[in-house]
């Protein structure tokens, strides 16, 4: 079987027939990885147990595209022409949605999937659970300022004792937490078991091994780095200040994002989270949702907060992600791009501009170019959970049609 396969290539027949021979059938403890990922993302009810997102009762208007952009031409960096159609192509892409000057310019569909359908968002889910905080923020719910042991008190045992809630959203603590996502048994592996996501691997002693999410928190111990010093990547900041959501709505996450950013923005289709043995849901990556309510997302923040002539996100924190503090990012990503950054978890591409992303691994993508009148979102299935070239693939395709 192939690795993987582009969608110009034969797609093998991965849980085909009834019941699927036992060679196409997705193993538990590979799904996310290739071939298996291009069947499994678009159906994670299937694999894994879910908690709804609900929409609300109104659906907000989004014109279909009256066109497409499979012919756009355009260079790429290192020279040769290409197209979007090629892009979309070599990106193993699922979905792809793009927004300019007040219309939609191209809505596709590829690898099985369609409108309806919902696509795991990996950590673009992210950037959803912090909308959703943002709102708690500006109820006074939560403090950024504060300790996140005020809302937390259990943690003060652990490496967070110190820690600010906006360290967290920053992933500015000192926290040590390995996220090196093809060791199985690194920090981001055990999450995988933690989550429900993953079996352990063959021969594992898990008898040390956390239970839920919750428990994988408490057991972070170490500290690499005063709290504010430094910014690292790390999942599991997410999931700390979605716990602190939950300790102050008192209500589930998925309850909460339903309530405070699903039914808002009008979405037309109910998304889903993964959920741990404790009722948990991931906050990190376990969203799953369509296409075009991720477009309604992306033009909320490319419209100030706004949905029509209701705010639904803060203006406040809407400029604080484009413009915020955005001080100790180092990463080589600033190599390619002089003034990106991290805040509020987002990734920002020009902190002049207000270019911001939500990013996920394995290719998930919602791009807010302010400075353009452009939002994107594209949903994909990579052979690697991170992969620079078909990320910069992407990345030249949507700043050539901010250039249009």
């Amino acid at each position: 079987m192939l690795r993987s396969y582009r969608n110009s290539e034969p797609r093998p027949p991965i849980m085909e027939g009834s019941p699927p021979p036992e060679a196409m059938r997705v193993p538990f403890l590979d799904w996310d990885r290739p071939p298996w990922n291009r069947w499994a993302f678009q159906h994670i009810r299937e694999i894994l147990p879910t908690a709804p997102i609900r929409r609300g009762t109104e659906i907000s208007p989004l014109a279909a595209a009256t066109g497409g952009l499979d012919d756009l031409a355009y260079r790429r960096a290192g020279g040769g022409e290409t197209t979007i159609a090629a892009m979309l192509d070599e990106t193993y892409t699922d979905a792809f949605w793009l927004w300019k000057d007040g219309r939609t310019l191209h809505e596709s569909y590829h690898n099985g999937m369609g409108p309806r359908s919902l696509h795991l968002l990996q950590s673009v889910s992210k950037s959803i659970t912090a909308t959703a905080g943002a709102c708690l923020i500006s109820d006074g719910l939560i403090d950024p300022a504060a300790p996140v042991t005020l809302y937390l008190p259990e943690l003060a045992k652990t490496a967070w004792t110190g820690a600010t809630v906006q360290q967290v959203l920053d992933m500015t603590t000192g926290v040590r937490f390995v996220e090196e996502y093809d060791v199985r048994d690194s920090d981001i592996g055990k999450m995988d078991y933690a989550c429900g996501w993953k079996p352990a691997p063959p021969g594992t002693d898990t008898a040390d091994w956390p239970g839920c999410v919750w428990e994988m928190i408490l057991q972070m111990q170490r500290k690499e780095a005063e709290h504010g010093a430094r910014f690292a990547y790390r999942s599991i900041e997410t999931d700390v200040f979605a716990h602190v959501m939950e300790r102050v709505a008192g209500k589930r996450l998925s309850e909460i994002i339903s309530d405070r950013v699903w039914a808002p923005i009008g979405a037309e289709e109910d998304a889903d989270i993964t959920v741990d043995r404790a009722g948990y849901g991931l906050a990190e990556g376990g969203i799953s949702a369509c296409l075009r309510d991720l477009g309604r997302l992306a033009l909320a923040y490319l419209n100030d907060g706004r949905v029509g002539d209701r705010q639904v996100i803060p203006p406040a924190w809407v400029r604080d992600v484009r413009h915020g503090a955005h001080g100790v990012f180092s990463v080589p990503a600033r190599e390619e791009f002089p003034r990106s950054a991290y805040r509020n978890q987002f990734w920002i591409e020009d902190g002049t501009l207000g270019r911001h992303y939500a990013l996920g691994i394995f290719g998930q993508m919602i791009f807010v170019a302010p400075d353009a009148g452009l939002a994107a979102v594209k949903l994909s299935t990579w052979p690697d959970a991170t992969d620079a070239a078909l990320f910069g693939q992407t990345v030249e395709a949507l700043h050539a049609v901010a250039r249009m």
